[in-house]
């Protein structure tokens, strides 16, 4: 079985070549396609060395399973095309995710849709919703989940590298001068003027920039209605009542989301809290008297994700309001992407 990687030496590619030797599924002939500044290179994944190729119509000759994560205006070519020619498509971008044809797959929450795929294409669902669907979905599971209402604070790797790289100019820029963030505008003044035009709607470093992804209908950002629409269709839920603010945070990697629940059923803390505690993709580490709480620098690099500061109103004892953290480019994209493949593989050699 082959598994085609393309756009391996982006923030999420990179990741998932560092994952993919961790697994215990291991693909006979894996390989690797990028932008044209990347082919030639070569990298080392899991003791065989693998060479970057570029990204063409033969590429795909003899590939079973592709991993896509490359920019939305090219995506739509390249996974038709391959899904054409008879590769199982999981594609990282927003494109496919609203599609009615193609699943969106939460591994630990609903692997069965990932047999349901008439297009040949599998959607993985954007991190920020990766960040919070595993103990949203076992909490639904005990009490039925009715509404949400979340403030999400996302890393700037959610922008990949150059989201990466421009957080680090930002602080670098900034540093050693203890007198900026007194004065208004003046971090915005000198960001711009030292580094100029940026990936974020304005300066990160120092600050928080309430708007992720680009306006959409009634003021909602294209970020809050994915969350919306994402939750909805992994749940189940087509009717569930969704209201999302998209923070970006100052934040390398791991994206973290404060929850607001609401349920047809009374919830006690004490059982929700153990229900999570029995979630496998789930880790609660909730003692705030000992400061023990989720913090995105804390989970950077782990698998599951983290939740703490659980607790409830006195006078609405049908919600839950906890802080979930978790690895936006692991298995906010990466390894989820590869537990998909590997759902496939499975399927394919039965």
């Amino acid at each position: 079985m082959t598994l085609a990687v393309v756009g391996a030496t982006g923030a999420v590619g990179r990741v998932l070549l560092q994952v993919l030797p961790t697994r215990a599924v291991v693909w006979d002939r894996v390989k690797l396609a990028a932008s044209s500044e990347d082919v030639g290179q070569t990298i080392t994944v899991g003791g065989r060395d693998l060479v970057v190729e570029a990204l063409t119509e033969e590429f795909f000759d003899g590939v079973d399973v592709a991993v896509v994560d490359i920019p939305p205006p090219v995506v739509d070519h390249w996974v038709r095309y391959a899904a054409g020619r008879g590769v199982v498509v999981i594609d990282n971008s927003p494109v496919f995710r609203g599609d009615p044809e193609v699943p969106l797959v939460a591994t630990e929450v609903n692997p069965q849709r990932a047999k349901d795929r008439p297009l040949g294409i599998i959607a993985n669902p954007g991190a920020t919703v990766m960040t919070m669907i595993d103990a949203l979905a076992t909490l639904h599971a005990g009490w039925q989940l009715e509404e949400l209402v979340v403030t999400t604070l996302q890393a700037a790797s959610g922008l990949g590298r150059k989201g990466i790289a421009r957080l680090y100019d930002e602080i670098e820029v900034v540093s050693g001068d203890r007198t900026l963030g007194q004065r208004p505008g003046d971090i915005r003044r000198l960001i711009e003027h030292e580094l100029g035009e940026s990936v974020f709607p304005g300066p990160l470093a120092m600050n928080v920039l309430p708007m992720v992804g680009h306006l959409a209908d009634d003021g909602w950002t294209s970020e809050e209605v994915k969350v919306r629409e994402e939750t909805r269709r992994i749940l189940g839920l087509p009717g569930l009542r969704v209201s999302a603010t998209c923070v970006r945070v100052p934040v390398v990697s791991s994206h973290s989301i404060n929850v607001h629940a609401r349920f047809a059923n009374r919830i006690d803390v004490g059982k929700a809290r153990q229900a999570l505690v029995e979630c496998p993709a789930v880790v609660v580490l909730d003692d705030p008297e000992h400061a023990e709480f989720p913090t995105p620098n804390d989970v950077v690099g782990a698998d599951p994700r983290f939740a703490g500061r659980i607790r409830q109103m006195a006078d609405l004892p049908q919600t839950l309001d906890l802080f979930l953290s978790g690895d936006n480019l692991r298995k906010g994209a990466a390894l989820n992407m590869l537990q998909t493949a590997e759902l496939i593989r499975a399927e394919l050699l039965a």
